[in-house]
């Protein structure tokens, strides 16, 4: 058993989609996003999209990070965690305006002040505002926030994003064929839209980030922030604390830092590619939860997936590795390991989206293709060997 089952999480959620699975797919069953009739408008040439998310165990790391550094500002990173989470995954179905926001915020009253819930409020504003001078307009229409210690121990902030959009400006999967290349955005790095280095973490995994690279120090000082039942062994098992440093090139950063750095929204850049290129996408995957196996989910038909030319992870992962001792095949299952965002393409179109992510100084480029198979089957390869996933 890895230990990221261990902790009680599973990257691939197989029980919630066994939960799911006799429920409605909605109108299309590949897309990334389930999408309904226009029930809101009538309208027969519209659908009606409602997506939940939210920044997950992530918030536990700023609570640990804030109490502490004291730093309250770390809290607005996770809002911006709760929004990406949901606008990156509406982005992949063709959306990129005109959406609604309401967050959801469960609190731990005795834990979290209303400072910090004031904090993630705010930076959620904050982040919408910013959003709109690139075209992707987020109406932000308040939302619950509860008081619930007795099921909440610290504090969980998450949201749903609303939108009503054409069929025609809609992306489903179902054109990801054999012959698509696919361009990887990488998750990395700083972009002109972001304002200090990110780690590429994203919001994924973030349970065995917390443990594998944080120390014992934590389990007893904090045991608010973990699930109390579980083997002592698989509780904080690294050697880091949240203030120390980590060299990357030739800059130093905190591991609390990195391990917090915002999910990065490809916002911007797909607003223009939707609107520049949209007749050549053939299909757009969120590398979120899976990591690098979750466009398998999202294929039409029997497929084989082969990503040969994959990002240089990021130092982040590695760290989490060499703290965890996880193998390649598990980091791969429970990270985005260098690129969150793909796009499913011709070689010819493949070279317009990656001039484009230019732009926001986002590294793209072509990191796999698409070929005929029997069975959907996925190949990662490089100077680590290959790794095969059949599903």
């Amino acid at each position: 058993m890895s230990l990221y089952s261990k902790r009680g999480v599973s990257a691939q959620k197989e029980e919630v989609h066994a939960a799911i699975q006799n429920l409605d797919q909605g109108l299309y069953s590949h897309a990334f996003c389930k999408m309904y009739p226009d029930f809101l408008g009538g309208d027969q040439d519209w659908v009606n999209i409602s997506h939940a998310d939210g920044a997950g165990t992530k918030s536990i790391l700023a609570y640990l990070y804030w109490r502490e550094t004291g730093d309250i500002n770390v809290w607005k990173g996770i809002a911006k965690d709760a929004v990406a989470m949901n606008l990156d995954d509406l982005l992949c179905v063709g959306v990129c305006d005109n959406l609604l926001f309401s967050s959801t915020i469960d609190r731990n009253k005795k834990m979290i002040p209303g400072e910090v819930i004031k904090a993630v409020i705010d930076g959620t504003q904050e982040y919408f505002d910013s959003l709109k001078t690139f075209g992707v307009h987020i109406h932000y229409l308040g939302g619950e926030t509860a008081d619930v210690g007795d099921v909440v121990r610290t504090i969980a902030v998450n949201g749903t994003m609303t939108a009503r959009w054409p069929k025609k400006r809609l992306i489903t999967n179902d054109k990801i064929d054999a012959g698509n290349v696919i361009v990887g955005f990488a998750s990395s790095g700083q972009t002109t839209y972001e304002t200090e280095y990110n780690s590429g973490l994203g919001s994924n995994g973030l349970t065995s980030a917390r443990h594998d690279v944080l120390n014992k120090y934590y389990s007893e000082k904090y045991p608010e922030t973990y699930e109390n039942s579980l083997d002592p062994d698989v509780v904080y098992i690294g050697k880091n604390r949240v203030e120390d440093q980590f060299k990357i090139k030739e800059s130093f950063y905190s591991i609390g830092k990195l391990l917090l750095s915002p999910t990065r929204t490809y916002a911007p850049l797909m607003n223009i590619v939707l609107n520049e290129f949209f007749e050549d996408i053939s299909g757009v995957i969120h590398c979120s939860g899976g990591g690098q196996t979750k466009c398998m989910k999202y294929l039409p038909r029997p497929l084989k997936i082969i990503k040969d030319n994959l990002f240089e992870v990021p130092p982040v992962f590695n760290l989490i590795q060499e703290n965890s001792g996880s193998d390649l095949r598990e980091m791969y299952q429970v990270f985005n390991m260098g690129h969150r965002l793909e796009i499913y393409t011709s070689e010819k179109a493949a070279l317009n989206l990656i001039e484009t992510a230019k732009l926001f100084q986002i590294e793209a480029k072509i990191i796999g293709r698409v070929e005929n198979a029997d069975k959907k089957e996925l190949t990662l390869s490089g100077n680590f060997g290959e790794i095969t996933y059949a599903f």
